[in-house]
């Protein structure tokens, strides 16, 4: 790979004697992953259905690597197979999984993710709430942000907001609301050279103070809207010392009331940070760590967890509160789904019914993708239900289901939007349509025809 010069000579000094190693790890090919939906199933379940050969990731009980070549050396492909489309699983780069896996989230927390798309981490941070507490997940892009909605409706997130927004006018509604925030920081991407090639050729000395001012920004907000007590993980995929020990360093000088955790359980491979790399480094800068490529399977990356010193106020009753009553015209199909309705209210907007986190303020003047869960829009005289919501149910949850293997004809057709024959002439009304138990869409039956729902947006090329 053609290293700029000027990069090579600050790697060269950074790293010393392990200069070479790091320098050979770009011939080696970057490592794929996948990690378990756990919303959806277990990892020890899926190790069992999975068509792949995988082999867990150690810093994450939920995280596998892939084989890129199968037993015939041909391209494994998880990102077309059914399981992929049931939401099963996320496709992700192995040390991106560290963060997400790092930030203590505990069902019933308040979470934010502030720079979030395409979503890999977000749908982390999702199933670890379980479905209690809520999750805004926000992007600054717009278009970044609807990729970050379709991954979150895939992976059957129920009690979130999807926002695209500048970090400074969220503080505006989230003052000390969130228990637990994760920022990736926008950076100079140093950690993905080997993995993306186009990164390198957009890389100059200057991007890493660049990206600094950036982070920075995003920092000050987030110190406004972290509870006491509360924790955040600070991560980056670059080397830059200004963009990593800087930026902590940063936030533990101008905010007294923060300060870095040491990681104790850590990947034996995992490195820890260098306070002597930045002018007046802290000591606690050393429970900092990078992943280093030629130190562990998976690209760069850089991460911090820290914690706001104090206790949190009483919790305040900052959302809606409403008895969760059934909006009219939806009562004869919702009635009939198993929907968990503890601490979330029905809204409509027009024809279209969301089921909403009663914990969620008044989001009214910010940018918004999603609020609470798409139920699905009143047409007429009947309701039709949203491809979110099937994203959202499981296999019982719904009285009518049509469950396909996952090699299937009839399978692939209909994730195509093609029209179904069914087996079963009797068939009429809704369907949810499974593979191997798990939810993928809905469909209508009639005179022994699947009528296709399936999401067009989604299908399957």
């Amino acid at each position: 790979m053609n290293l700029p010069e000027i990069y090579l000579k600050r790697m060269k000094q950074l790293l010393g004697d392990e200069f070479p190693q790091y320098k050979a790890s770009f011939a080696e090919t970057p490592f794929a992953g996948l990690r378990v939906n756990t919303l959806k199933t277990s990892p020890e379940e899926f190790e069992k259905l999975s068509p792949f050969a995988l082999e867990r990731v150690p810093w994450t009980n939920n995280g596998f690597y892939y084989n890129k070549q199968d037993s015939n050396n041909s391209k494994e492909q998880p990102g077309k197979h059914p399981y992929y489309f049931a939401g099963l699983y996320y496709i992700q780069e192995p040390s991106a999984m560290t963060p997400a896996a790092l930030l203590p989230v505990e069902p019933g927390d308040c979470v934010l993710d502030m720079c979030a798309a395409p979503g890999g981490k977000s749908t982390e941070l999702a199933a670890k709430l379980a479905g209690k507490g809520v999750l805004v997940t926000n992007d600054i892009s717009a278009s970044r942000a609807k990729a970050l909605l379709k991954n979150v409706e895939v992976f059957g997130v129920a009690n979130g907001a999807v926002l695209s927004e500048v970090p400074e006018h969220l503080t505006e509604y989230f003052p000390e609301y969130f228990d637990k925030i994760l920022i990736d920081a926008p950076c100079s991407g140093e950690g993905m050279f080997r993995k993306d090639n186009a990164i390198i050729k957009s890389w100059d000395e200057e991007r890493p103070e660049f990206f600094h001012k950036i982070q920075l920004s995003i920092l000050d907000a987030a110190v406004k809207m972290l509870k006491p007590g509360g924790y955040m993980v600070y991560s980056t995929c670059t080397f830059a010392p200004v963009e990593n020990e800087g930026s902590i360093q940063y936030l533990l000088d101008h905010y007294p009331e923060f300060e870095a955790v040491e990681v104790k359980d850590a990947y034996e491979g995992f490195a820890p940070g260098h306070p002597e790399w930045i002018e007046n480094g802290s000591e606690q800068l050393k429970h900092t760590f990078r992943l280093w490529p030629q130190n562990i399977k998976g690209e760069g990356h850089f991460v911090a967890l820290l914690h706001k010193k104090g206790e949190p106020e009483p919790v305040k009753e900052t959302g809606k509160k409403k008895l969760p009553q059934y909006p009219k015209g939806t009562e004869e199909f919702l009635e009939q789904v198993n929907l968990d309705l503890e601490g979330k209210h029905f809204e409509e907007f027009g024809e279209k019914v969301y089921l909403v986190p009663d914990l969620l303020p008044n989001l009214r003047g910010l940018r918004i993708l999603r609020t609470g869960l798409y139920l699905g829009e009143k047409k007429k005289n009947r309701f039709e239900p949203s491809q979110s919501l099937a994203m959202a149910l499981k296999a019982g949850d719904y009285p009518n289901t049509i469950n396909y293997p996952c090699d299937s004809l009839d399978l692939k057709k209909y994730l195509k939007g093609e029209t179904v024959e069914l087996e079963n002439g009797k068939l009429s009304g809704w369907q949810l349509v499974l593979v191997d138990g798990y939810p993928l869409g809905w469909g209508k039956a009639s005179n022994g025809r699947l009528k296709n729902k399936y999401l067009p947006g989604w299908r399957l090329f």
